[in-house]
């Protein structure tokens, strides 16, 4: 019996079937006898018998996700995915069901030899895997440019190694919170590898100036979120009641939000959805213009778009092939659908067409909800689920010299001339308690640092949208002239023309003095990182739409500043933690754990100063509310419960991940202390901004109120006299629309205070 019924998917896109299918499976099954994973014991088990591929039918798979491509790469892309499917069978006889883990690692290590960088395999296989591996490799990697080549031994090397994350999960009987489980999956699922396939079988590269720019970035991964939501909807009966697998997200969203498996599997639906709606969102509205920004030529946007293309014929047709393997749930779905096109049978308008206007239909109330929401509603009071500190709290012993001063560094640059911030509203913020629980160890100077950085990111997040909210393309102008002021070889920025520009030229020189150049390179690169997505956040804001919820968690992890806190901790690491240490899972882990219980705490602590007072959309209550359609209250729960979970998993990783990796990487003693030392300062870093949205007047109901009433008359033009606005300083590209303060329009429609509350700079001063 079916533990759940399967959904009514989303297909926007009909499914197509290569012509050359029977070839494809001739050649498959030649070569999976060649590699002698056809009833061949390894380790007195036999992985598959001839019935197991037939059944399988993994040509057939790859007929459906790629309908165009010619019979050779049609036969090469076949055996690679008969590869990567024995492997995971393989894995899971050899390691999963015994639970050897040291087995397993010395295993995968094995096979990374036989994905060299370049030059040639040197190493002998000894089992299928790498025999299989072997001729592949050499068949596919020479014909391609040596960016693709570094893309897809990166996602192979992932879709390989971070097998070991599922096999612990199952040795510790451990089901991840689905912020941890959507990362993980997109590196052991396996879809970033077949998007490189995707431009290997069509010949159609992505050019190498725009593969790693968020519209790419996004596409690849709303692809791989779909077709791993979608196969563990298929493959739940078998991965959880037969393998007692624990990583499918139907029982991650089962166990977190404690309803029965046909509700969740319907909520997983739902987010398979909205990852779609996401990928057309992105293909439609923001590649067209990636192109013209690093001016790609003809050629490559012809080849960027064939690998769109290739991305949603690969959806559909991975879609037919679900509903047909044996390998998967499907039993009836095909009956109660009509069925698919197939070679002689029906096609055309009457078949495809009419089941993809059901799904756009069915789906379409969900898609309108995105873009319905009303701005300045009204939520408050709001009773906050409580939450308490995640680890003791220590505060900087220079937190009241430093309080004394507040107001001396903002009006020295000009943050308190501008019309968006007054004396009082600075004091609201209390930026050095922030400063003050972050760096509790801090000296004085390097405190007032982390005080003017915080204190400049609270500025310059009510900034953006007082300035920019109605004019996107002076947004944009006016970032790219920011950017300007951090200099990595000693270029001299041009003269400030606002109290932003002149906040970062001095923080710039103050914090990057001495750093070599490429250090200042990477630095610049995670400020460049969050004042790129506070325009993201503008777009969204133009357009009234509420984000996807993975696409706002990645994006508010970067708006909020938490990549420039994890950046300047390992500018203090750096020379005790070897660089492959660095982007090692468990260290990743920490930051992005850390990172996202610390914006989750925020959305709840600003829910409604944001969603009341300032008519935003980028608030993970608002978010959650929209996606699931539940009351607020809930929604509010299952925030809280979210950054419960982010926080148990740091302390997991702390327990248990940080031992295994001093182990298996056989890290000294300094290298050890100093990685334990970074998991202290990301404790601080969630510690104190807990504590600093507990104790500052930002976010109270009486401090929110005050600013509501502000006196400023409605009718004022930005060129009346009266306006106190009128003198404002514009920023270099706006039409004319000055900085709007609180006050100057009716109550619920007024910008309010933001800051450290809503995408802030919450950085640790480098302890050099």
């Amino acid at each position: 019996m079916q533990p759940f019924v399967l959904p009514e998917f989303y297909l926007s896109y009909p499914a197509r079937l290569n012509p050359h299918l029977e070839s494809a499976r001739k050649h498959s099954k030649a070569w999976a006898y060649t590699m002698d994973m056809i009833d061949v014991p390894q380790h007195g088990t036999v992985i598959w018998n001839e019935h197991d591929l037939d059944s399988h039918d993994y040509a057939l798979l790859c007929s459906y996700t790629h309908p165009d491509a010619a019979p050779r790469e049609l036969d090469l892309v076949t055996a690679w995915y008969v590869w990567v499917f024995y492997f995971d069978d393989h894995f899971l006889e050899l390691f999963k069901r015994t639970g050897d883990i040291d087995r397993a690692r010395a295993y995968l290590d094995r096979i990374a030899r036989f994905m060299p960088a370049e030059g040639e395999i040197t190493e002998t296989p000894e089992n299928p895997v790498e025999r299989g591996l072997t001729d592949l490799w050499n068949r596919t990697v020479p014909h391609r440019s040596a960016g693709w080549r570094r893309r897809f031994r990166t996602s192979t090397r992932n879709l390989l190694d971070e097998s070991l994350w599922e096999l612990a999960n199952i040795t510790e009987n451990r089901i991840a919170n689905p912020i941890e489980y959507v990362a993980m999956r997109r590196k052991v699922g396996g879809a970033p590898w077949s998007a490189n396939l995707i431009e290997h079988s069509l010949n159609a590269e992505v050019p190498d100036v725009i593969a790693a720019k968020r519209p790419m970035e996004v596409l690849r991964d709303c692809f791989a979120d779909a077709v791993h939501l979608r196969n563990d909807l298929f493959s739940y009966q078998r991965e959880v009641e037969d393998e007692g697998e624990l990583s499918n997200s139907v029982l991650v969203f089962e166990k977190f939000l404690g309803c029965t498996t046909q509700e969740a599997a319907d909520a997983l639906n739902d987010l398979l959805t909205s990852r779609l709606h996401q990928f057309e969102h992105t293909a439609l509205a923001e590649v067209p213009a990636l192109f013209d920004e690093h001016g790609v030529h003809p050629a490559g946007r012809a080849e960027t778009f064939a690998y769109v293309k290739g991305l949603q014929d690969w959806q559909s047709g991975g879609h037919e092939w679900h509903l047909r393997s044996s390998r998967y749930m499907n039993k009836g779905t095909l009956d109660a659908r009509g069925g698919p096109e197939l070679p002689g049978g029906p096609s055309g308008l009457g078949t495809s067409a009419a089941r993809i206007f059901r799904s756009v239909a069915t789906t379409a109330p969900q898609r309108a909800r995105a873009f319905s929401h009303q701005p300045y509603e009204q939520v408050g009071p709001v009773a906050l689920p409580t939450l308490p500190l995640p680890f003791p709290l220590r505060l900087s012993p220079h937190l009241a010299a430093e309080r004394k001063k507040i107001a001396e560094w903002p009006r020295r640059i000009g943050i308190l001339s501008e019309q968006v911030w007054d004396a009082a509203r600075l004091r609201a913020s209390n930026v050095p308690l922030a400063a003050a629980g972050i760096c509790p160890d801090a000296p004085p100077e390097q405190l007032s640092l982390t005080t003017d950085w915080l204190t400049w990111g609270t500025y310059a997040d009510d900034y953006y949208p007082a300035v920019f909210r109605h004019d996107l393309p002076a947004a944009r102008l006016a970032t790219e002239h920011l950017k300007l002021f951090m200099p990595t070889n000693g270029e001299s920025p041009p003269p400030p023309l606002t109290a932003l520009e002149t906040g970062l030229a001095d923080l710039w020189q103050r914090t990057t003095g001495p750093m070599k150049p490429a250090e200042r390179e990477t630095f610049r690169g995670t400020v460049e990182t969050m004042i790129n997505a506070w325009v993201w956040e503008l777009a969204n804001q133009a357009q009234n739409r509420i984000p996807d919820p993975i696409d706002y968690g990645e994006m508010r992890r970067q708006a909020f500043g938490s990549d420039l806190v994890t950046s300047l901790c390992r500018i203090v690491n750096s020379r005790a933690v070897p660089a492959e240490i660095q982007r090692n899972r468990v260290i990743e882990s920490l930051e992005d754990s850390a990172a996202d219980y610390a914006w989750l705490v925020n959305d709840l602590f600003s829910y409604r100063k944001e969603i009341e007072y300032e008519g935003e959309l980028h608030n993970a209550v608002l978010v959650v509310r929209s996606f699931l359609d539940v009351e607020q209250d809930r929604a509010l729960r299952i925030v809280a419960d979210l950054a419960k979970a982010r926080l148990t998993e740091f302390r997991h990783t702390v327990d248990v991940g940080l031992p295994s990796l001093f182990a298996d990487y056989g890290l000294d003693p300094k290298t050890r202390a100093a990685l334990t030392g970074y998991a202290d300062l990301l404790k601080n870093f969630m510690t104190g901004i807990a504590h600093w949205h507990r104790e500052c007047d930002r976010y109270k109901d009486a401090e929110l109120d005050r600013l509501g009433v502000r006196a400023g008359p409605a009718h004022l033009k930005p060129n009346d006299a009266e306006n106190p606005l009128a003198a404002a300083p514009q920023h270099p590209g706006c039409t004319g629309t000055p900085p709007i303060p609180l006050g100057t329009e009716p109550r619920r429609f007024q910008p309010g205070p933001t800051g450290l509350g809503t995408q802030s700079l919450n950085i640790p001063a480098p302890t050099r």
